[in-house]
């Protein structure tokens, strides 16, 4: 029997999109995002959470043309780096999926290998086989 529970606390990068949907479901073929959840109201994204297999995820929402909102993001102005052991395989999934290359593959002094694309919404992605540095202990 597997027994299912809530990931150890986190950060959780989030965003805003004027279509949640349509990003949600671009992200997960372009990007190998996992969908986890979404609470919604037709068009309306409450809240959306997707898993990134490696480690970690983002949470989204629609856009809300609300001002009183009070998470009130601009779409497309969200920028995030995620570590992937495979750059070329994600690269070549990103752009037959439609992601606009930013930055192509390349090497990175620091010993990484990146690139940088942007979704459908205008939001940056680095996608990077560097790990960071070990925290001291």
């Amino acid at each position: 029997m597997t027994v299912n529970s809530p990931p150890p606390p986190q950060v959780w990068p989030t965003l805003r999109a004027r279509d949640a949907r349509g990003l949600i479901r671009f992200l997960v073929d372009a990007f190998g995002f996992e969908e986890v959840m979404v609470s919604a109201e037709g068009d309306l994204v409450h809240h959306a959470q997707l898993r990134w297999p490696p480690g970690g995820g983002i949470m989204l929402g629609s856009a809300r043309d609300d001002p009183a909102d009070p998470w009130a993001l601009q779409p497309g102005s969200f920028g995030a780096y995620a570590v992937t052991d495979d750059v070329d395989a994600l690269y070549a999934r990103a752009v037959a999926a439609g992601a606009e290359v930013v930055q192509d593959r390349r090497d990175t002094d620091y010993g990484g290998r990146e690139v940088l694309v942007r979704d459908p919404e205008g939001n940056r992605w680095s996608f990077g086989s560097y790990r960071g540095e070990a925290a001291p202990s």
